[in-house]
């Protein structure tokens, strides 16, 4: 119990320093980067990043990854079976804040497809597109954001569709299955 304890403590440390060096890289790159005028840059190292290894980079984005399809999987029950948004609300937010660019980018980090790791080495040649996809989901959970806050569970029921196909499509182009 107490080694669970301590591996939460430990993934929360880094998620919330990762969510830092995000918030950091969008308030650096991210307005003309959605604008098309500049790309994100591709992380070529763990230096700039809350990882202290390219092995903890890999591991923290396929449990964070992991830990976001949980929360489709709970906002599918909160928004499709219950319509309740209130109990979907804080897991929203969690969604826009775990599978934001900012927040997963900086753990792809170049090269990191060896190993442990379900990426295909697609993700680092084609950097501007996989981006893009994570600017797409972005897009789409703000479309789920607002369909909630209307309280219009059909709408929503969509919304959460094309989220998890937006997901897909980024697994059928990068991840190994």
């Amino acid at each position: 119990m107490q080694r669970n304890l301590q591996r939460r403590l430990q993934r929360q440390a880094t998620f919330q320093s990762a969510a830092f060096t995000g918030a950091l890289l969008l308030t650096l790159c991210g307005p003309s980067a959605w604008a098309g005028e500049a790309a994100v840059a591709m992380p070529q190292s763990v230096d700039g990043t809350a990882f202290t290894s390219e092995r903890e980079a890999v591991v923290w984005r396929r449990e964070e990854l992991k830990d976001i399809e949980s929360l489709v999987r709970q906002l599918r029950f909160d928004l499709v079976n219950n319509q309740d948004a209130a109990a979907a609300a804080p897991r929203l937010a969690e969604l826009r804040e775990r599978a934001s660019a900012g927040n997963l980018l900086p753990a792809f980090i170049a090269g990191t497809h060896g190993s442990g790791s379900e990426a295909r080495a697609d993700i680092w040649a084609e950097w501007d597109d996989f981006v893009a996809g994570f600017h797409d989901l972005e897009v789409k959970v703000d479309t789920l954001i607002e369909a909630t806050d209307q309280a219009d569970y059909r709408a929503a029921a969509r919304a959460l569709a094309e989220v998890g196909a937006s997901c897909k499509s980024c697994h059928r182009a990068y991840r190994y299955d």
